[in-house]
């Protein structure tokens, strides 16, 4: 199984793809996808629907994994992340993938055993289970391989309960 787990953003989309070989998770890629402050709206949304589009041709992964919309105190950025993540869902559904979203906490309870960790916990064990150097990545970078490693590891329990529902 490979999954592109997305952390949606409008100025920085991170993005990194996660394949589970035999018992092992590995990162195939991860990074950034940065629009320039100051730039049109649509020309930003069309510069991540273009990067998320080339990730997915180049993996071809079998699902894509994006952090729930999470609500602070600025409905404006709020309203920006919805749009990245809706430019990353039409990428998706495009080529028929099937799309999960996961809220904050579900990712750092799968990563780390605990919907509380620290940011800096997060990105130990990142590095921890995907078997990378301990060298900082940038935190979109690190946010969506958690991602997928939370998808990575979700997606075979929902699929033995869909069929034991059958």
């Amino acid at each position: 199984m490979i999954v592109l787990g997305i952390d949606p953003g409008i100025a920085n989309t991170g993005f990194g793809v996660v394949a589970r070989r035999g018992g092992r998770l590995v990162a195939l890629d991860g990074g950034v996808v940065e629009t320039p402050a100051g730039t049109a709206p649509e020309a930003r949304l069309a510069t991540i629907f273009a990067e998320v589009s080339e990730l997915l041709d180049r993996h071809e992964p079998d699902a894509v994994a994006l952090e729930e919309l999470y609500f602070g105190a600025n409905a404006r950025s709020a309203f920006a992340v919805g749009q990245a993540r809706g430019v990353v869902l039409l990428a998706a559904g495009q080529r028929g993938l099937p799309c999960s979203s996961y809220t904050p906490q579900q990712v750092k309870q799968a990563v780390c055993g605990t919907g509380r960790a620290a940011k800096d916990q997060v990105a130990r064990m990142v590095c921890a289970v995907l078997g990378l150097p301990d060298e900082p990545l940038p935190d979109h970078a690190t946010d969506a391989l958690a991602v997928g490693v939370c998808h990575v590891n979700h997606a075979p329990l929902v699929a033995a309960v869909a069929g034991a529902a059958r």
